[in-house]
């Protein structure tokens, strides 16, 4: 019978930073899902209330669920934070998305790890396995599975590698050894509320989508509220800004990767060369990684409210000359260049 040291001794070797194990079971922080969504905190997320049950529980899942394997990757580079190099004519893209797109890249690895069981433990057992995907509350069974503590940021944070972590799961059959839940070590600290610059952490463990620059400028597919616009700065895929002032991010571990380090053109590129782009020029850009989730029209959308933010004379002329792609004639593209022309006319 495999041993769950075993199967975390494997997961290293696959290509795994950290692996830890969790028992399917019915945690009370899995409960809260539910309240998040009747607050009105997923916004226009509506596939989290249609799969509200299934995640209330990985058995829904599985069935004969006996185990939660976690496995997780630092993805933290040796680059400067944009809290260091603060320059509004420079778009800011979240640290996740500088490189290649974690899901294909941790769902080979996790395939890989899921036949080593199979063939190692020989016996048939039910498994799933999930990158970010499936209707899996992964940070609590990170927690559980002593991988890192819920940070009151709502990012898993693990005390030797920071917050800088990707997770994924294989849910299975086998009753395998669990590790010990890791233990809350925020304490006092609320440094993670206080640079929110939308006030989208609203209390401790608590993220009001609707206000965060992560779902504004990704998961939202209308309109970015004008009230916010201003608040996302030069932000204009994602936002790091809470776990870059956390304290256990002081001196993170740096992975050397090639999966996670950043593309030329994603690292601090120029918001008026980024909006100079051609459609076709953009879209190379952010193939194959998570940046082409909001689609060319949802990048220019955060784009032209960067420029309207930055405040340059070169911004006003970059969005006051004339262009043909079809991304830029998007009526709703076609609106927020308005508003930032109008922003920058001021």
């Amino acid at each position: 019978m495999i041993r769950s040291a075993e199967i975390k001794a494997r997961a290293l070797e696959i290509g795994f930073d950290l692996c830890g194990i969790a028992p399917a079971a019915d945690f009370p922080e899995l409960r809260r899902l539910r309240d998040w969504i009747d607050c009105g905190h997923a916004g226009e997320m509506g596939y989290m209330a249609r799969t509200a049950s299934r995640r209330a529980d990985v058995r829904y899942v599985l069935p004969a669920a006996r185990s939660v394997i976690v496995a997780a990757v630092n993805y933290n580079v040796d680059r400067p934070y944009s809290t260091e190099l603060a320059d509004s004519s420079r778009a800011q893209i979240a640290r996740y998305a500088w490189g290649d797109d974690y899901h294909d890249v941790l769902a080979r690895r996790l395939d890989a790890l899921l036949e080593w069981m199979r063939d190692w433990h020989g016996e048939p057992f039910d498994a799933r396995a999930y990158v970010d995907t499936g209707p899996v509350q992964e940070r609590v069974y990170a927690q559980y599975a002593g991988i890192g503590w819920i940070g009151k940021n709502t990012c898993v944070i693990n005390p030797a590698v920071g917050s800088w972590i990707f997770l994924s799961e294989i849910i299975c059959s086998l009753p395998l050894e669990p590790d010990a839940p890791a233990l809350d070590q925020c304490g006092t600290c609320a440094l993670c509320l206080e640079a929110c610059p939308t006030g989208a952490i609203v209390a401790p463990w608590v993220v009001d989508a609707t206000r965060c620059l992560s779902y504004l400028t990704i998961e939202l597919k209308t309109a970015i509220p004008e009230a916010l616009r201003e608040g996302l700065g030069a932000h204009v895929f994602g936002c790091d800004l809470c776990q870059e002032v956390c304290p256990w991010n002081a001196r993170p571990a740096c992975s050397e990767d090639p999966s996670w380090q950043p593309k030329a053109a994603l690292l601090g590129p120029r918001l008026v060369d980024l909006w100079g782009r051609s459609d076709s020029q953009l879209a190379e850009i952010v193939k194959d990684g998570p940046m082409a989730r909001p689609k060319l029209h949802g990048l220019r959308r955060n784009l032209a409210v960067a420029l309207g933010n930055s405040g340059t004379s070169e911004a006003l002329d970059a969005l006051d000359h004339d262009r043909s792609d079809c991304s830029i004639q998007n009526p709703l593209v076609a609106e927020h260049v308005e508003w930032a022309k109008r922003k920058l006319r001021c």
